[in-house]
């Protein structure tokens, strides 16, 4: 961790001249890290249900950013389809922490990373459900959040610090968010989890291994449409917290072929297993992001089966509430991709078996 810490500064130093501010956070890190050990070891002599508690056949969406997933992720959280991690949760995952915590939200709220998040954009904050990648990216300062907003305008490509064939850290990682699913199961009285995890799109094979009874929905959309909101929402983060739009033309085209190379690489991976047969396709429901929009309630009947669950009529009148919305729905983002460097017939040639396998 702390060679990455050390990475990590010397990008900010380097490439956005922030020198004095990361050893403040660096401080407050070590102390929130501190912190949550010693009320997460508290919390196992508080609450003697999290001894007996087990993670039981969670529903893990997977996919892109910006593929949908959020949408859906909140949905089936609202609709009490299973516990999904709120921010603060995965920011504090002790139970006895957040309980102290919880009535301090709104001042938190000033110094919460969401803060840099644009909301129409993706609607964050300290007490929304979010993904749980946040989670392992906040105890260990690790994984693809690290390499899209820091590590990737490094002078040398870091990339392959996060391939799993060259650093594979899934059996910390799924120990950690087991950790943390327990301890939301109990605070939130649940009994199923819904996470929401792109990292796992790496990582298929191993996750099912790890959590053989998971149900996973991998999300599927135009990459066309996908790379581009995805550069918007990050360069979004980017230009609020470090003004990406005043660094020097070199070094943002360097960090946007990079991390355009790295969407790309989301995609091709879960596809190669997914091609291979290394990925058990009856734990996995593929869920196209068009179908979602214009026919949720008949995804919906095919989903809820899938789940092994049986809907509430409460359940079904939201989905059909919901589904009347999606059909009417239209956005008001439009992405330049000229200003990323992106050409859309290259992101058809390089995601052309997206298209292939998903879309045709």
């Amino acid at each position: 961790m702390l060679s990455r810490m050390a990475l990590v500064y010397a990008v900010l130093a380097r490439v956005f001249h922030v020198r004095v501010i990361p050893w403040l956070v660096a401080c407050v890190y070590g102390g929130l890290r501190l912190n949550v050990w010693f009320w997460m070891a508290l919390d196992n002599l508080a609450f003697r249900r999290l001894a007996t508690t087990r993670v039981k056949r969670p529903i893990v969406i997977v996919g892109n950013p910006r593929t949908g997933t959020t949408f859906l992720h909140r949905f089936l959280v609202e609709q009490g389809f299973g516990v999904g991690q709120h921010l603060y949760r995965s920011l504090y995952p002790s139970i006895i922490l957040q309980k102290f915590l919880r009535p301090l939200l709104p001042l938190l709220e000033k110094v919460s990373p969401a803060r840099f998040h644009a909301s129409a954009a993706h609607d964050t904050n300290l007490s929304s459900v979010e993904t749980d990648d946040v989670a392992v990216f906040f105890r260990y300062l690790d994984g693809f959040f690290l390499y899209g907003f820091f590590l990737a305008w490094d002078e040398k490509d870091r990339l392959p610090m996060f391939a799993p064939e060259t650093r594979d850290t899934s059996a910390r990682d799924f120990d950690w968010l087991e950790a943390v699913w327990r301890r939301n199961l109990v605070s939130q009285g649940g009994d199923r989890v819904v996470a929401k995890l792109f990292s796992t799109g790496v990582r298929t094979p191993a996750f099912l291994e790890r959590f053989p009874d998971a149900h996973i929905l991998y999300m599927v959309r135009d990459p066309v449409d996908v790379i581009p909101s995805t550069f918007s929402l990050v360069t979004g983060v980017l230009d609020k917290a470090f003004g990406y739009s005043t660094l020097p033309a070199p070094i943002r085209d360097r960090y946007n072929e990079r991390m355009y190379l790295a969407l790309v690489d989301l995609f091709r991976r879960f596809h190669t297993d997914w091609a291979s047969g290394r990925i058990d396709r009856t734990r996995v429901m593929v869920v196209s992001y068009d179908r979602m929009m214009r026919d949720f309630d008949g995804l919906m009947a095919e989903m809820i089966p899938f789940f092994d669950m049986q809907p509430t009529e409460a359940q079904l009148a939201a989905i059909r509430s919901t589904a009347e919305q999606q059909r009417s729905y239209r956005s008001n983002h439009a992405y330049n991709l000229e200003k990323y460097g992106l050409d859309a017939d290259r992101i058809r040639r390089d995601c052309a078996f997206v298209y292939e396998t998903w879309l045709s």
